[in-house]
């Protein structure tokens, strides 16, 4: 099967955007429509936000989101019930899946990442996924089932983990901009800052970077794809969708804006 997230790198290169939401906000059967509207807008990636109950890397925003999504009844299975259909309207954009290791386990991992294959997912980022287990219990099922890992470097990631994670994916490189949660403001020194990013970039690795944490409009989003193939944007589009009327709208008019 054709690898749609190294597809996206390659024909476009520079300043990918890659858009979070979270599935079930901010009503129940928002997912997919919000989901189709971000992609009309331009989102190069999309990554779906499974809600749990202790999100650990995610600031309030998005754990606001994930409260009222599974107060909706999102779960699992609801989710990839309403993404059965997902690639006869979203034919070629990449989607992944982020969210946190407890609900994975309940559903199980093999049968997670069977109904992840089946419906045309291409990626799983599970930041609190220890990249020793993902290698000797979990590499074989996501290799089976044709989906890329994706983990997260931080700069205080050590070059040999850095390397490591570099070679067990063939999707991104997630780099979190500096200590903190999503959605956070960004307290990492613009110089220390650029001297993290130079530093991945001087290590020459196979895949490419996208950068996120504290990245939510057009400016911060240009500002890190000088450092990285692109960034990901969270926070800024849950709250573009906080409480109004025409979810998928709001997501089209947030992407157009960081694009235009």
């Amino acid at each position: 099967m054709a690898n749609r997230i190294q597809q996206a790198f390659e024909k476009k290169g520079k300043n990918l955007l890659n858009v979070y939401f979270t599935a079930g906000y901010p009503r129940l059967e928002s997912t997919v429509p919000v989901l189709q509207a971000l992609t009309k807008a331009g989102a190069d990636l999309i990554e779906i936000g499974m809600p749990f109950s202790d999100p650990l890397a995610d600031g309030p925003v998005i754990q606001q989101s994930s409260t009222v999504a599974l107060q909706n009844g999102m779960n699992l299975r609801v989710l990839f019930t309403q993404l059965q259909d997902l690639r006869s309207t979203v034919p070629d954009t990449p989607v992944l899946l982020m969210g946190y290791l407890n609900p994975v386990m309940q559903f199980g991992m093999e049968n997670f990442c069977r109904e992840a294959a089946a419906a045309g997912v291409d990626g799983v980022i599970l930041p609190d996924l220890p990249l020793d287990d993902y290698v000797a219990e979990y590499q074989d099922i996501f290799k089976r089932h044709n989906l890329r890992p994706v983990f997260l470097i931080t700069p205080q990631t050590a070059p040999e983990r850095i390397r490591r994670i570099d070679e067990l994916t063939d999707s991104f490189l997630y780099l979190v901009s500096g200590p903190g949660t999503t959605g956070g403001a960004n307290t990492q020194a613009e110089g220390v800052q650029e001297a993290y990013f130079q530093r991945i970039e001087e290590m020459q690795l196979r895949n490419p970077r996208l950068i996120g944490f504290g990245i939510g409009d057009k400016a911060s989003f240009q500002h890190a794809c000088q450092y990285a193939e692109g960034a990901i944007i969270g926070s800024a589009l849950i709250r573009a969708l906080d409480g109004v009327d025409d979810a998928p709208a709001a997501a089209q008019r947030f992407v157009q804006s960081v694009l235009a």
